[in-house]
């Protein structure tokens, strides 16, 4: 009997060695632990609510039409001016070719417009000489009527011949007011035809801007990436029929590249400023350590940016801390295993 007290009483020892310093063990971890959070939280500032941002945008079609062709796959990489799409543009084609062929109408008019304007004043030129002609013959008339007039005085002519240089003389003032007529009604022409130039010219610029539209929407027909990115998710099939400015596709921006947006606590925002150097974690890659840079605090809470911010005179209000967007740059390098949407954890030393 007392041999196995004595057996019992060395284990139950051994046993109580071996929990003490498994208990001293873990109460080291947890000191240990406890002082590395502590010196962590004293630190540094850091928060799990944060997403990894890009500029994704919507393109949209800018004429009507069916799709003829289509150039792209989900998820593939583009380059600026990459065809996407190709709209069929016959129906466009066919109003471009209108509009040029009224502007070459409308060209031509003008062409003739100034023959006639020379022509008028050709013909002027024309009555102008004859003015001079009509005045000589009227001088000569006159002449001739005084010199008439004298010699029938003189009773040295008779009264007929008289009678006839006198209507000699009515004739070659009559050609003579004729030729200023004319010649004035000439001179109207050409105005008239000058005039008629203008408002020929202001519908030539009228069907340029006609014709350069038309070829803006020819041009439409044919849809471009409109920087370096990558296309989302594919919506759309051949031969479908689409409307002015129906969404066609999204491309992720990857010009811009990325960003974390992390909401901290408004009592975290003092030991944070621009240009300060913080580290970023995914849930995706939680081994990469991502280095970043802030580079704006929000000017307001994320509340206030809501559809229906919340109105705290309404008697129901609760304290709570509010958050406020920081805006961080990512390093280039950590952008090629990044996509947008992402969950994120930043942390920023204290200064």
């Amino acid at each position: 009997m007392n041999k196995h007290i004595n057996t019992y009483t060395k284990t139950d020892k051994l046993i109580t060695k071996i929990t003490t310093w498994i208990a001293g063990i873990v109460a080291a971890a947890l000191l240990v632990w406890g002082i590395i959070t502590l010196v962590h939280l004293y630190s540094y500032e850091e928060t799990d609510d944060a997403q990894v941002e890009a500029y994704i945008n919507p393109i949209t079609a800018r004429v009507s039409g069916f799709i003829k062709e289509i150039r792209y796959d989900e998820n593939q990489d583009v380059k600026k001016g990459d065809t996407l799409l190709i709209i069929d543009n016959r129906e466009y084609q066919l109003q471009q070719e209108e509009a040029g062929a009224g502007l070459q109408n409308a060209r031509e008019q003008v062409s003739v417009l100034e023959s006639n304007v020379q022509t008028a004043a050709k013909i002027a030129d024309v009555n102008k000489v004859q003015i001079a002609a009509a005045k000589a013959k009227l001088v000569k008339a006159q002449q001739e009527f005084d010199r008439f007039t004298k010699l029938y005085d003189a009773e040295s002519a008779t009264k007929q011949q008289l009678e006839n240089v006198q209507s000699a003389l009515d004739v070659a003032r009559s050609d003579y007011q004729a030729s200023l007529n004319n010649y004035q009604a000439s001179l109207s022409k050409v105005n008239d035809s000058r005039s008629q130039i203008s408002p020929v010219l202001s519908e030539i610029k009228r069907r340029e801007l006609v014709l350069q539209r038309n070829k803006l929407d020819v041009s439409y027909t044919v849809v471009t990436a409109p920087y370096d990115g990558k296309m989302g998710k594919r919506t759309i099939q051949p031969g479908q029929q689409i409307q002015l400015g129906q969404t066609l596709a999204y491309i992720v921006d990857k010009e811009t590249g990325l960003w974390v947006v992390a909401n901290f606590k408004e009592t975290q925002l003092h030991n944070m400023q621009i240009g300060e150097r913080v580290e970023i974690t995914t849930d995706a890659y939680p081994d990469r350590k991502i280095k970043g840079e802030i580079l704006s605090l929000s000017p307001a809470t994320g509340s206030r940016f809501s559809l229906l911010p919340p109105d705290n005179s309404t008697g129901n209000f609760v304290k709570i801390a509010q958050r406020i967007p920081v805006k961080i740059k990512i390093d280039n390098k950590a952008a090629d295993f990044l996509s947008a949407g992402m969950n994120a954890s930043v942390t920023v030393p204290k200064n």
